[in-house]
């Protein structure tokens, strides 16, 4: 049962804390405004791009940062897609930079799970530069931010259920070495967040 309400549970934490729907809601927003404030993502008289789409973790994306322009008083634009091609690929790779140049920052729907995904991958790549892998990145000027980073992808599709959000669940093809990341996330629950934590404390 859930410790606060006394209700029945919808998620369980690895530490066996259990939270029913209304407080769930209420952790994850408290926790998606923590993030924002944590790594410094958006200030005072940011204009935040998003992209509008059918994922859940978009969908969830443009439901917070509505929310959050409300209560911080900044501005959300939908990115302007009639022209170009915006997307963010399976690790998190960002294929093309933004146009829309009314917006200052633009907001990717990242998780845990995509960015440790990306992060193994690197390494096994050889390759040590993380730097898309941040929070926040930089790339030819346009300043790209990831409200999501913190969450499971778990936890950003129990949302979207709860808040009955309209979206299209996909399946997603993935390498062997994505199909491993996922069974080992599943005999050892916690190792994706494990290996974003660790890129944070060098971040």
């Amino acid at each position: 049962m859930c410790k606060q309400c006394e209700s029945k549970p919808v998620y369980e934490f690895t530490n066996k804390r259990k939270l029913c729907s209304r407080c769930f809601i209420n952790w994850f927003e408290k926790k998606f405004f923590y993030i924002i404030r944590k790594f410094r993502l958006i200030r005072h008289g940011d204009i935040v791009g998003y992209k509008v789409g059918s994922d859940f973790r978009v969908v969830v994306l443009e439901e917070l940062l509505k929310k959050f322009s409300k209560k911080a008083m900044i501005e959300v634009v939908k990115e302007n897609t009639e022209n170009r091609k915006f997307s963010v690929s399976q690790t998190s790779r960002i294929q093309e930079v933004r146009d829309n140049k009314k917006a200052t920052k633009i907001a990717i729907a990242s998780t845990i799970d995509s960015e440790a995904d990306e992060i193994i991958h690197e390494l096994i790549r050889g390759n040590a530069n993380l730097k898309r892998v941040a929070p926040i990145q930089k790339i030819k000027g346009e300043i790209f931010i990831k409200p999501l980073y913190l969450f499971l992808d778990q936890e950003v599709l129990l949302y979207a259920k709860i808040k009955r959000l309209k979206f299209k669940e996909k399946t997603e093809d993935k390498d062997k070495i994505s199909k491993f990341i996922n069974i080992l996330e599943e005999k050892h629950p916690e190792v994706k967040r494990a290996v974003v934590n660790s890129y944070l404390e060098l971040y």
